[in-house]
């Protein structure tokens, strides 16, 4: 059976990881912990190792709900505990009451000290505070490295992560019916606006699936994509939930109040 069938060509080599990481547990009956996965990947992940084999998986990233979270992949006999996900949290200590800080602000100072977007989770604000998740190998470096963000100078404090601070990220499920899953259909069926205008978004750089800028308006969407639409937030499929009669895909979308 061909399984790259049932993927995107561009998800190829994540598919070929996600097999030698199976192989290896199952030979060596040792577990093998993933870096933070986006929700893409963590549904790839969950189709190709399955539920019913030898080998099963675990998902998490700090808090019950993560967006981003490691992958703990095992022999079915093992139960792993929480520190197993090699997880710390930071607070970032900074002047609130003279500057703002803002998530693409956290990223970008992240990305630019050289590191894999796999080695750090969820980025949370709330109230002047900023937290992000990373993983413990690589805490030591960025706290020796990571001195500013934007304009301002910081500091780091290494946080439980029972005090994650709680984001009010409240996602509204909505069913829609569309056309096809291109792209373009998809922003389209979700915002309430026309092809054309979507299709003008894509082309001017605005739409991101899964932090991936989008230039092609026949990209073919699938379950787990995390959608932006710049101006009009965030939006998960959480479902394809096949055809209807007419032909027409039902999808159940979660949409960030």
């Amino acid at each position: 059976m061909n399984i790259y069938q049932h993927f995107r060509p561009e998800e190829r080599e994540f598919i070929d990881q996600v097999l030698s990481w199976k192989d290896y547990v199952e030979s060596s009956y040792s577990p093998k912990l993933t870096d933070f996965l986006d929700p893409r990947e963590q549904h790839i992940l969950k189709v190709l190792i399955g539920e019913h084999g030898s080998v099963k998986v675990q998902l998490f990233g700090g808090i019950s709900n993560s967006e981003r979270k490691r992958a703990l992949i095992m022999p079915d006999y093992l139960v792993p505990t929480e520190e197993e996900f090699q997880i710390n949290l930071f607070e970032i200590d900074y002047p609130i009451k003279f500057v703002s800080i803002e998530h693409p602000q956290v990223l970008g100072s992240l990305m630019s000290l050289g590191l894999k977007r796999g080695k750090f989770g969820d980025i949370l604000i709330k109230d002047g505070r900023i937290q992000f998740f990373i993983a413990v190998e690589i805490s030591d470096y960025i706290k020796i490295n990571l001195e500013s963000i934007g304009r301002a100078s910081i500091r780091l404090k290494d946080v439980a992560l029972e005090e994650a601070v709680t984001t009010d990220e409240l996602w509204m499920e909505q069913d829609i019916t569309v056309s096809s899953l291109r792209l373009d259909t998809i922003i389209s069926g979700i915002h309430h606006i026309s092809r054309q205008k979507s299709q003008l978004f894509i082309q001017q750089g605005l739409i991101k699936v899964n932090w991936t800028t989008i230039e092609n308006h026949s990209f073919e969407c699938a379950e787990g994509d995390l959608l932006s639409a710049r101006g009009y937030g965030r939006v998960k499929i959480l479902s394809i939930e096949g055809r209807t009669k007419k032909d027409k895909w039902r999808i159940v979308a979660g949409k960030q109040k």
